[in-house]
């Protein structure tokens, strides 16, 4: 699952069923982690880091190189063990008198990598950008080939069929329980001592090292998704080494949000952008023959899972591997056409294309089948090392709930209103109910007038992975940031996507530092505001694979 966030407010019914969660402490990071910090960071700036080609298994052109910054296993015994993060990079295009630096990008998780960042120097939404910035993309702790994190033997991973119940039994939840216990119990047995180290306030102070190994006094940076919560960290530890930094899709950074509360947020919203997407292909009934409402087209949803419980396709996609490929209509509406056309065609008897895009790599080759685009699993010897990550730092960063009655009443009483993510979000996260390692207190994100410079903030209205109230409340936190809205839109992550005006806003900040200007805000406060019309929405593709133009309305 990608970083959770708040959506709106939660109904008071809700919120005050939830378990008190410990204070946060103030801003000031531990003396002995602070002193760590900045020594590993003084030798990282003596180092530097050697960059060549990179290894086969990053399966990158020869035109990014790659290298490796050592950090602190622990940051409170600096000299003690260090773990190797990869560092990807390309030049910038541009003379070297309009250079201004090198641009870092995480892109969220936790788990992902962005040592693919340095490719976006060939598309047109990052040309200019690209001319006047290195861009540098790395592998976080515990992700890939930079110390990996694991949890469970790959051949002990449920590949499918598997069940996907909305309003699951009580015999189902034990199950869950008992195989959340045995995951947790995994990452414990499997990283030993060092799996406490992972979590978000060290993957700061690597950004911190890392931002001394590129020679660079200050950070240029771009977070997406859970990375605007990094981002947050950074800016709030170290305000002084901020250069220039764009939150993309902010989670809200909240200590009491951080991380059960933003689940539990996040569920709700993904409801109604489901009822976008199922709206959407009502709308295109012509094409898809799915029902012409967004009822309609639900119910034609629930009956291919129930035709899946019953027989699976092709032997592996199962309702549980149907759902977690349509969550992704949650998350970017480029999947609305396959997500539509998989389903269609599975109803006119070709089950080929939803196998395609929902089974699990071996079951795709065994069928003759190759992926669709957006696949989430990262490919390796060890394919669950995204989600080890994700565990370990959510589980890691701030207190939980430790019983699963508490877990069973917030999200049954959910369920009721937002069925289609809630419990498969709920079991995601419920190792964390039973996890073996100490638990962080979460920073408290904020920052005070003229600390840093203005920060750029990215989100979309629509946003149901990290909503839009969390933009809202990072805007607060961090004084003087700028927020640009793309309207009426959902897609998570809107940096360099299909809007020419948010790309805008992006590339004049990055390139002058300029912000929009400030407005006079709900209070009569002026805060720094702008809005960008929402991106089209995308063109419909029939059953034999072409675009269908529709007339506009």
């Amino acid at each position: 699952m990608p970083s959770p966030a708040l959506y709106g407010a939660l109904s008071a019914l809700l919120l005050t069923a939830l378990p008190a969660l410990p204070p946060a402490p103030a801003h000031d990071a531990p003396p002995s982690e602070a002193r760590g910090t900045l020594l590993a960071a003084r030798r990282a700036a003596a180092e530097g880091i050697a960059f060549e080609s990179c290894p086969a298994a990053e399966r990158l052109p020869p035109s990014v190189v790659c290298g490796t910054v050592r950090v602190p296993l622990d940051y409170a015994d600096p000299d003690g063990p260090r773990i190797p993060l990869t560092v990807s990079r390309v030049r910038a295009s541009g003379p070297a008198a309009g250079r201004q630096g090198a641009l870092l990008f995480n892109p969220g998780g936790p788990g992902a990598s962005s040592t693919y960042f340095p490719l976006a120097a060939e598309l047109p939404e990052w040309r200019r950008i690209s001319a006047a910035y290195d861009l540098v993309g790395y592998a976080p702790r515990g992700v890939g080939r930079s110390a990996p994190v694991s949890c469970q033997d790959p051949a002990d991973r449920v590949t499918g069929p598997t069940p996907a119940p909305s309003r699951p039994s009580e015999v189902y939840k034990r199950e869950r329980i008992a195989r959340a216990k045995t995951y947790a119990e995994g990452c414990a047995r499997r990283t030993g001592p060092a799996l406490r180290h992972y979590h978000s306030l060290n993957n700061v102070r690597d950004l911190e090292v890392v931002r001394a190994a590129l020679g660079e006094p200050r950070l240029t940076y771009l977070g997406g998704s859970y990375g605007t919560y990094i981002g947050g960290l950074y800016a709030t530890l170290f305000p002084h080494r901020v250069r220039r930094m764009v939150l993309d899709a902010p989670v809200d950074p909240s200590p009491d949000r951080i991380w059960y509360r933003n689940n539990l947020a996040q569920s709700e919203a993904f409801e109604r952008r489901w009822a976008d997407f199922r709206t959407w292909v009502a709308k295109h009934d012509a094409v898809y023959g799915l029902g012409g409402t967004a009822r309609a087209v639900g119910v034609r949803y629930e009956r291919v899972r129930a035709e899946l419980a019953a027989r699976p396709a092709g032997g592996r996609v199962g309702p549980g591997q149907l759902h977690a490929s349509m969550l992704d209509t949650g998350y970017d509406d480029r999947f609305w056409p396959l997500r539509a056309g998989a389903l269609a065609a599975y109803l006119k008897g070709d089950p080929k294309p939803l196998i395609a895009q929902a089974a699990p790599p071996e079951a795709k080759e065994a069928a003759g089948t190759t992926e669709a685009p957006g696949t989430t699993e990262a490919p390796g010897p060890d394919p669950g090392n995204g989600r080890a990550v994700y565990t370990a730092v959510e589980c890691n960063d701030a207190p939980w709930p430790e019983e699963f009655a508490v877990w069973d009443r917030d999200n049954s009483r959910l369920a009721e209103r937002a069925p289609f993510e809630t419990w498969d979000n709920a079991w995601t996260n419920l190792p964390c109910a039973y996890w073996k390692a100490p638990r962080q207190r979460p920073l408290d994100v904020r920052t005070g007038p003229g600390t840093l410079p203005p920060v750029l903030i990215l989100a979309a209205e629509r946003d149901a992975a990290t909503p839009y109230a969390g933009a809202l409340e990072l805007q607060r936190r961090l004084s003087g940031s700028a927020l640009v809205t793309e309207r009426d839109a959902g897609t998570h992550g809107i940096a360099g996507g299909p809007n020419a005006c948010v790309n805008g806003y992006l590339e004049r900040y990055l390139l002058t530092g300029a912000v929009p200007a400030a407005e006079k805000g709900p209070e009569m406060t002026p805060v720094r505001r702008a809005s960008c019309a929402p991106h089209p929405e995308p063109d419909p593709v029939s059953l034999d694979g072409r675009a269908v133009k529709t007339p506009a309305v």
